[in-house]
């Protein structure tokens, strides 16, 4: 097929194609609905303003249709011989309409083409990255509230500390998903600007309105300055990035806490054997391959930051094809990301905690806080109490009712604040949708 660009009959040489290409045929079947809902938002744009007639326009819009709907129907295939997909959507344009079809490049590049494809690809992204979210916020919170009176010891320096419990265990990764989700909006807002009308990075001579794309695309607002809405490309993936670094952070941290809690060293929880898998050699094992496959996958999501950094970095204002290399660290990293939510939401409902774990004598010292508590309001203070209790254990004189715990503040152990956790996590939600 020939490029968009090309001024003669002469072939690219075929090394140089294929290494300026790359992948990105590849990653272009994801942008392809994309590229044609904003081509029919640049065309319906250029009837309003007198560029195309209203019957060229029509006649345009009638083969995007044709075309989107064959996307949607699964049935469009990528030309293998197309540079782009930009290309192959003006090259079915010309071949159904001729010189009509060629007017649909007037007055954008594919600069603002891809700018526009991969903004309209992460907002949604986004969303279904939220969804997932949701998802799994949802079975902590029930996992929290069903098991909220559970003890679990409470760790810090991996030394036993003081007294948890499952409930605060899942509440407190629920509430981590609600901040990891705030990061997902304020990415979304500062993505949800359209580019399209920037050109190659500095507008047009023609009257184009671009108040009129942004409105038939969807965007809350436009990136204004043409240089600017170019200098996006790459920062929108790299905020993306970290966002979702931020998210893949939370899943890692919940399945080494699983790995960790499933030990037979530790024993507080269980899952269906169909959950594990075994040894080759070592008949009594159940291995954690899920959690463990989570861990990985989001310690490398976490790397994306820097890798988008280390690919934007030190380049001037403008395009450059070194952009073109942000689909390959991105999309595939989406796609991991999401498969991380879809196998946890999957897999946790199934969880299997143990009760009495506390009773256990080797956790008798995680009460020591209690005891001096108790100490503190029968009018000790603080620091005595301290020193009384710390003799008492030195001695090996210390004991403690488990039944007398009685936590009462917002976010403790008998107060889990739940209801709250949920109604913001709601609240981010609705507005993050609308």
């Amino acid at each position: 097929m020939k490029k968009i660009w090309q001024k003669d009959d002469n072939a690219t040489n075929i090394l140089v194609n294929k290494f300026t290409v790359g992948k990105d045929l590849d990653f272009d079947e994801r942008l392809a609905k994309y590229d044609v809902k904003g081509s029919i938002a640049h065309c319906i744009m250029l009837a309003e303003v007198g560029i195309i007639t209203k019957e060229e326009s029509e006649k345009i819009l009638f083969v995007l249709a044709t075309i989107l709907q064959d996307i949607e129907d699964g049935i469009f295939e990528i030309d293998k011989n197309a540079e782009d997909i930009h290309s192959q959507v003006e090259s079915i344009l010309i071949e159904k309409l001729g010189d009509i079809g060629k007017k649909i490049h007037t007055a954008r590049s594919r600069n603002d083409q891809v700018l526009l494809d991969i903004k309209l690809y992460l907002l949604d992204e986004i969303r279904e990255i939220t969804t997932l979210t949701d998802e799994f916020f949802q079975i902590l919170i029930k996992l929290a509230d069903q098991h909220k009176n559970v003890l679990l010891p409470g760790y810090t320096h991996l030394q036993i500390a003081m007294p948890s419990s499952f409930g605060l265990w899942f509440g407190a990764y629920a509430e981590a998903l609600l901040d990891d989700v705030e990061m997902l909006y304020s990415v979304k807002n500062i993505i949800n600007k359209n580019p399209l009308g920037s050109a190659a990075g500095y507008g047009s001579s023609f009257p184009i309105d671009r108040e009129s794309t942004t409105y038939n695309l969807g965007f809350q607002s436009m990136n204004y300055n043409s240089v600017y809405a170019q200098m996006t490309r790459g920062k929108s993936e790299k905020m993306l990035s970290m966002a979702m670094a931020t998210l893949a952070g939370t899943l890692g941290k919940f399945a080494y806490d699983v790995c960790l809690y499933l030990s037979q060293n530790f024993d507080f929880i269980s899952f269906p054997k169909e959950f594990t898998t075994g040894s080759s050699i070592m008949p009594h094992k159940k291995n954690p391959d899920i959690f463990e496959l989570v861990r990985a996958r989001c310690n490398r999501i976490q790397s994306l930051p820097n890798e988008f950094i280390l690919l934007t970095n030190n380049l001037p204002s403008g395009y450059h094809r070194d952009m073109q290399l942000t689909k390959e660290i991105l999309f595939p990293a989406i796609d991991s990301l999401k498969e991380c939510l879809e196998i946890l939401s999957y897999t946790l409902p199934n969880i299997q905690v143990k009760d009495g774990i506390l009773e256990d004598e080797k956790y008798k010292y995680l009460f020591s806080v209690e005891k001096i508590n108790e100490e503190v309001k029968n009018g000790s203070s603080f620091r005595d109490a301290y020193v009384k209790v710390g003799q008492e254990i030195e001695n090996n004189e210390f004991d403690f009712e488990i039944g007398n715990l009685n936590h009462t503040h917002q976010g403790s152990i008998g107060n889990l604040c739940l209801d709250k956790i949920e109604y913001q996590f709601n609240k981010l939600k609705n507005k993050l949708f609308g």
